[in-house]
């Protein structure tokens, strides 16, 4: 697992968001985990449309979103396996939607449950 140096970070999170969705997508499935916020239960943000789930592409950025409400989370990895085969299938029963690679600064990237697995699933085909 390779870490991100603070200048990398810092370009990385400068990003739009498809950019940012595109970096998610390859550096999970290079990594095979994804990483989200943990304190007792999942960190969860609302928009307009619902509740939303948080994701990283790694720890590093995870853990520059422990700000405010999130500030006594942990980072905690999810292995790609488990994103895939069980917490998209259990969000999408949920009604609750990914937010892909959030900035402390800014929302994630808000997608269908079934649209991150299709990109993730696709990303996976290159390395098979």
């Amino acid at each position: 697992m390779r870490r991100s140096n603070p200048k990398e970070i810092d370009a990385i999170l400068s990003l739009d968001g498809a950019a940012r969705f595109a970096h998610f997508v390859k550096r999970v499935v290079d990594e095979e985990r994804a990483w989200g916020l943990w304190k007792d239960g999942w960190a969860l943000m609302s928009d307009a449309q619902g509740m939303v789930f948080p994701l990283w592409p790694a720890r590093e950025y995870a853990e520059r979103c422990r700000l405010g409400e999130w500030a006594d989370y942990e980072p905690r990895e999810i292995l790609l396996e488990d994103l895939l085969d069980g917490l998209i299938p259990m969000l999408e029963t949920r009604d609750v939607r990914p937010a892909v690679f959030p900035t402390p600064t800014g929302k994630g990237v808000t997608v269908r449950c079934t649209e991150l697995a299709s990109a993730l699933n696709d990303e996976g085909v290159k390395y098979a």
